[in-house]
């Protein structure tokens, strides 16, 4: 089945790492690397998070860059029981773009009716142990039209996707600092028994930005 193109944005410690043991993440790249994600929401049709993302960080997810651009990316949430609260930030400007949430069909028809009510349109997807079936979600972000997806978090959806083949390009941002075992991964587990096993990226671009580092990797 077709899918968008993914492309899988990462913002991380020297080792890794998206956040302290306590979550604090706000904001370990500094101003030029935000600015560059401003710029990659901005070229993307749609940009996708987990529903822990917008619980932690409440993000608008919309691109602000000047001029801003000529079409906001679409926001999407991947959230297995549809709970999102309705005073998330994205719900303040659903005019401008629209929110998309993908859970599972069997979720409270009340929850259903306040997200609906808030302007949130709902997809019902498959969901299992491992959670949402993540290769349907982006069958049916084809389907609705999206050919360009940015992903940007958490890691248990950034994993999903790097197990079932679906992350083409990886804009890695690395900050110079290190924040040990204890911080929290980029990735959730992917339990590769051997390195023949784990997909493979050649990298096809590196640049400084103040501090920090980008790096472009395109999968092989």
């Amino acid at each position: 089945m077709p899918r968008p193109r993914v492309t899988l944005k990462l913002a991380t410690s020297l080792d890794g790492r998206i956040a302290t043991a306590a979550g604090e993440s706000q904001w370990i790249t500094g101003d030029a690397a935000r600015s560059e994600v401003q710029r990659l929401r901005a070229a993307h049709d749609a940009v996708l998070v987990g529903a822990e993302t917008v619980r932690k960080d409440n993000p608008s997810l919309l691109a602000r860059t000047e001029p801003p651009p000529a079409q906001q990316p679409a926001r999407v949430v991947v959230t297995t029981a549809l709970d999102i609260s309705p005073d998330a930030k994205m719900f303040a400007d659903i005019s401008v773009s629209p929110v998309i949430l993908f859970g599972a069909p069997r979720v409270s028809p009340a929850r259903h009716a306040i997200l609906e009510a808030m302007g949130a349109r709902i997809e019902p997807v498959d969901a299992g142990a491992g959670g949402v079936d993540i290769a349907a979600v982006l069958e049916r972000l084809a389907a609705l039209g999206f050919g360009r997806v940015l992903v940007e978090g958490g890691g248990k959806i950034a994993a999903s996707l790097i197990n079932v083949g679906a992350v083409d390009r990886i804009e890695w941002f690395r900050a110079p600092i290190v924040l040990g075992g204890e911080g929290r991964p980029a990735l959730a587990d992917l339990s590769y028994d051997a390195l023949a096993d784990a997909p493979r990226f050649k990298r096809v671009a590196m640049r400084e930005l103040g501090p920090d580092l980008w790096e472009s990797y395109e999968r092989v």
